[in-house]
């Protein structure tokens, strides 16, 4: 979690621990079989599932997240991959999850998109109880290219934006409002031979100079703004070349396309030579709110207004004061109740074809008044657009003002199960008091969206 929103305010919370509870087995993966399965623990991270099952020459596709996560967590949080075209929920590649329930009872549900218990335990936010094993879907491994382009701004806001990601397996924007230019990245498989290159990404390392270098300036940013224009306009200028070295001798890699494994290209992770960024002293807050990807335009445009006005009021031009720009995300229809980019809702968008997600993360200054540069807007798109949020990146209060666009058929769903529903009668019993009648698991989101009313 980013903010305080996930452990209750409730001074007796106990926080589980599940790194210890790691084990992978029973992989089902037969030649020339187009996937297959995989059972793992609780305390799984990505990165360790990916390497287990790239030793064994299969992969998890592109249900993918990031490297520091459980894959249980990934799932109950509504993790995903940027994918419009393929499946890029986490929760997608579940085939079943096994639950620790309020009453200490080892729970296993299936995949089953007519049973309201997978629908709730897709996107359970762990108030169901702790997900302790999944039965995962594989694929045989893959090889992928990654390239990228710069675009001018009005290139994407007046453009085709969904013509931009629908063609490729994955592929995201990354947005530089100081300069007024966007990053586009897009990947997609290849055949194992095309080429020899192993290239990895950088998603969070840094070192020891440029962590100093990085946060004197953002720190400085906090009472000059042209400190934020040049940390953007630096990070916009390394952030063009690729940020990916040669996995088998960590040299770089200094020309676009780049080849490699699948995981180690879509998100590879730290260099062996540096530290994670948070460990170097530079700590971000965000904001993340999807919206329909049919509205993809309406919506970039009402954040360049909004960034305009700051400037109008004679507050300082916007900047991104994080090192690849602002995360312009998008994923694929995925139906449940709480996630991200679930679809027929009562707002009546189209969600069918996915969601585009506003990632906004900014340095968090340890000076003055603490508060950041620029701060987020969203107020203004949570109250016109039906704007959902992401839901480990905002703070309680954006959680508070998304529950009026959350769908309240889901809600009741989510807390009550029903058994039986004809024309005459409708029985229910509350999914999570079935799984958790004494309150056990609790937490600030649920308190929020009145999951304990």
């Amino acid at each position: 979690m980013w903010y305080d929103t996930m452990c209750s305010d409730n001074p007796d919370t106990i926080i589980i621990q599940t790194e210890g509870v790691n084990t992978i087995s029973n992989l089902v993966l037969e030649e020339g079989a187009g996937s297959g399965s995989v059972e793992i623990e609780a305390g799984v991270t990505f990165l360790q599932l990916a390497e287990w099952l790239h030793e064994r020459n299969a992969s998890m596709g592109y249900t993918l997240v990031n490297w520091n996560i459980t894959m249980a967590g990934a799932v109950a949080m509504g993790g995903h991959r940027s994918s419009i075209r393929e499946d890029s929920m986490v929760a997608a590649g579940v085939l079943s999850l096994d639950i620790v329930n309020g009453n200490g009872e080892l729970v296993t549900i299936e995949r089953d998109n007519d049973n309201d218990d997978w629908l709730a335990a897709s996107t359970s936010l762990g108030l169901l109880g702790v997900i302790a094993r999944m039965k995962f879907k594989v694929y045989p491994d893959f090889k992928v290219f990654a390239q990228q382009e710069i675009l001018n701004e009005d290139e994407v806001l007046e453009g085709d934006i969904y013509g931009l990601i629908a063609p490729y397996a994955t592929a995201n924007l990354w947005w530089w409002p100081y300069l007024k230019k966007f990053h586009w990245r897009y990947y997609d498989q290849i055949p194992l031979t095309l080429s020899n290159q192993e290239g990895f990404q950088n998603t969070f390392s840094l070192t020891d100079l440029e962590a100093g270098v990085a946060k004197t300036t953002l720190e400085s940013g906090k009472f000059l703004p042209s400190s934020n224009w040049f940390f953007e306009t630096t990070a916009f200028a390394l952030w063009s070349a690729p940020n990916f070295r040669e996995k088998t001798t960590w040299k770089s890699i200094t020309k676009w396309p780049v080849y490699g494994w699948n995981y180690d290209v879509l998100i590879g992770g730290l260099y062996p030579d540096q530290k994670p960024e948070w460990e170097l002293g530079l700590h971000g807050y965000t904001l993340e709110l999807a919206f329909p990807v049919v509205m993809a335009n309406q919506v970039l445009k009402r954040v360049r207004e909004a960034f305009d006005a700051e400037a109008s009021k004679g507050r300082a031009v916007v900047a991104s004061t994080y090192r690849s720009g602002i995360n312009i995300k998008f994923g694929k229809a995925y139906f449940d109740f709480l996630g991200q980019v679930t679809y027929d809702t009562f707002d009546g968008a189209d969600w069918t074809k996915g969601a585009i997600m506003f990632d906004f993360p900014t340095f968090h200054p340890t000076i003055g008044d603490g508060k950041r540069y620029n701060e987020q807007f969203s107020t203004t798109l949570l109250d016109e657009f039906p704007a959902r949020p992401h839901w480990t990146k905002n703070t309680r209060e954006v959680f508070g003002n998304a529950t009026q666009n959350l769908d309240p058929d889901h809600l009741a769903r989510f807390k009550a199960h029903r058994i039986h529903r004809d024309i005459l009668t409708t029985e229910s019993q509350a999914v999570r008091e079935k799984f958790d009648p004494k309150g056990t698991f609790k937490s600030i989101i649920g308190e929020i969206l009145g999951l304990y009313d």
